[in-house]
């Protein structure tokens, strides 16, 4: 891999903590502006979804139950609004980490690289570790606080519905889980290394962006697909004279069980009061369904292992990040000192 240049300083000393600082904000301050705008948006979205929406969607309910009997009219509309909206606020949540990866990706680290203009700042007494530490603890901070308000935003525009919406998403909903939880903060911050490691590796803006996307997609299905088995289930075992197991909450595995006590599939038959399914499950010595799934209680323990797991990749891939920068600038590092004017 060829060596990226660190030329010794020709000016005078630029490298203190307030000048870097000042430098970084003036750099991304669009990103800044973008970034604040878009919590505070949104977290006005939720105060509102959570506020006087769930207050007339549980008005809008009561009419209809009221007009169950017949005889009177209700409106829907409010209902149906509280739905659209905490379902546009749902998604919003959850595509924080991609909007944090696509701006990592295309302008954290590989644009200046890409430019020659981080070379300039390794001339600046500036040395590439101090640079890219800088360039990612200010990103981190404001992403960390930005997307956990907007996460425990979401978890109470959520519970306000509770036991009150006859339509309010249950707690393992997919949209509802990740919004609602401290692992999509923590996907978002990994987002950020992700776009930082590939713009080093990259240095071209379009490569790492794409890079970036993939990389924080991959590692967001791995832990989808993961999350579940993070956490001991729960077995519940239920009688044949329902259509369905029972229990409810993040479904694992479920089926039949024999009289031996094995599992098997289920035939989806139904309940065994009908006389066909009552051959069938005869057939297979069926005596009962078994469901292994996390029930609500479940929630924080998966929430806060999954966050855990994460934070300890985004931590893998921030050492990944220097060890690269490491062996692309080499050994030597930019004076301390400034030369005389």
């Amino acid at each position: 891999m060829t060596a990226l240049a660190t030329p010794p300083v020709t000016g005078r000393q630029a490298g203190s903590s307030p000048h870097l600082l000042r430098w970084l904000i003036r750099l991304h301050r669009p990103a800044l502006v973008a970034w604040v705008l878009f919590v505070l948006v949104l977290g006005g979205l939720l105060l509102w979804v959570g506020g006087p929406l769930t207050d007339a969607a549980v008005e809008g309910w009561k009419q209809y139950h009221a007009c169950e009997s017949g005889g009177c009219v209700y409106d829907p509309s409010a209902v149906a609004r509280y739905k659209d909206w905490y379902t546009y606020a749902t998604f919003a949540v959850v595509g924080v980490p991609v909007l944090i990866a696509g701006w990592s990706g295309a302008t954290l680290t590989s644009r200046e690289l890409e430019h020659g203009t981080a070379q300039l700042a390794w001339t600046q007494s500036v040395s590439p570790a101090r640079w890219l530490a800088a360039k990612l603890a200010l990103p981190a901070v404001l992403v960390t606080v930005g997307s956990a308000v907007l996460v425990g935003l979401h978890h109470w525009a959520w519970s306000t519905g509770q036991g009150r919406l006859d339509s309010a998403k249950s707690w393992y909903d997919v949209g509802t889980y990740a919004a609602n939880g401290p692992a999509t903060a923590a996907l978002a911050l990994a987002a950020l290394a992700i776009g930082a490691l590939f713009g080093l590796l990259k240095h071209n803006s379009l490569a790492s962006l794409v890079g970036s996307l993939c990389g924080t997609g991959l590692l967001w299905s791995v832990m989808a697909i993961a999350t579940p088995y993070l956490w001991p289930t729960v077995t519940k075992l239920s009688s044949l004279k329902n259509s369905v197991p029972q229990g409810s909450g993040i479904v694992v595995d479920q089926g039949l069980v024999t009289s031996t006590g094995a599992h098997i599939a289920n035939p989806q038959c139904g309940a065994i009061t009908n006389s066909g399914c009552q051959a069938v499950y005869a057939k297979l010595d069926a005596v009962g369904y078994y469901n292994d799934y996390h029930p609500q209680s479940h929630y924080w323990p998966l929430q806060l292992t999954a966050t855990a797991i994460i934070l300890a990749v985004t931590a893998a891939l921030a050492v990944a990040a220097f060890r690269l920068l490491k062996r692309q600038t080499g050994p030597s590092a930019p004076a301390r000192k400034a030369a005389a004017v």
